[in-house]
C-alpha cells in the first residue's frame, strides 16, 4: 500500500505557492484561514501570508478579488462583474432588498455585534420579520448573547453580506455623516 498523498507531496516552490492558493481557495466553499492554507500547502504561515497579498494584487485585474474577513479568505466575484454574473445565473439571489432591509442591514453592519432591540431603537419600528429575512438571505447571523436581561441575540453581518456589498471587510464601509449639531432654541 502506497503512503498517504500528503506525505508524498512537497512545499510547492515560493513561485509558485500564490497559484496553489488560488487554486485552495476556489475550491472552498467557507473562507480559509492562513494556517489552514499553511498546512495544505506545507508552507509557514508568512509566506502563505506573501503568497496572499501577491495573489490579491494579481486579482486586481481579473474578474475574481481576494475577500479577508474575520474568518479567512475567499475568492469572490468582482463586484463589477456581477451583473454579468446574475444574467449568467439567471437573475439576482431573490428579490433585491427593500429599503428597511437596507437601514436595517446599514444599523447591524455599523454597530455589529448588536441586540434587535438596539436596531429598533434607532429604526424606531419592529424588526423582526426584517432581521429573520436578512438571516435567511445570510447576511447577518447571530453572533452571541448580550450580557443583558433576557440574554438577547447579538447580530453582525457575515462574509456574505461583504461578498453582496463587493467590501474585503468592516474597514471598508464608508464612514458614516456627521450629525448636524442641534440648533439651540430660541427661548423667545
Amino acid at each position: 500500500m502506497s503512503a498517504p498523498a500528503e506525505a508524498t507531496i512537497s512545499a510547492p516552490p515560493a513561485e509558485q505557492l500564490p497559484a496553489v492558493i488560488e487554486a485552495l481557495l476556489f475550491v472552498a466553499e467557507e473562507p480559509v484561514t492562513a494556517a489552514t492554507l499553511a498546512r495544505a500547502t506545507g508552507v509557514a504561515e508568512g509566506a502563505v501570508r506573501k503568497a496572499i497579498s501577491q495573489l490579491r494584487e494579481a486579482c486586481r485585474t481579473r474578474g475574481l478579488r481576494l475577500l479577508e474577513d474575520g474568518r479567512g479568505y475567499q475568492l469572490v466575484t468582482a463586484p463589477e462583474f456581477a451583473p454579468y454574473v446574475e444574467r449568467f445565473l439567471g437573475g439576482a439571489d431573490g428579490p433585491r432588498l427593500s429599503r428597511a432591509a437596507l437601514e436595517t442591514l446599514t444599523i447591524i453592519a455599523y454597530k455589529q455585534p448588536c441586540t434587535r432591540a438596539e436596531v429598533e431603537a434607532i429604526r424606531g419600528v419592529n424588526c423582526d420579520k426584517l432581521i429573520q429575512s436578512l438571516e435567511q438571505r445570510g447576511l447577518v447571523a447571530v453572533a452571541g448573547q448580550a450580557d443583558a436581561p433576557g440574554r438577547p441575540k447579538l447580530y453582525r453581518t457575515t462574509a456574505k453580506f461583504f461578498e453582496y456589498f463587493g467590501l474585503q471587510g468592516p474597514h471598508e464601509l464608508p464612514p458614516l455623516p456627521e450629525e448636524p449639531e442641534p440648533e439651540a432654541e430660541d427661548p423667545f
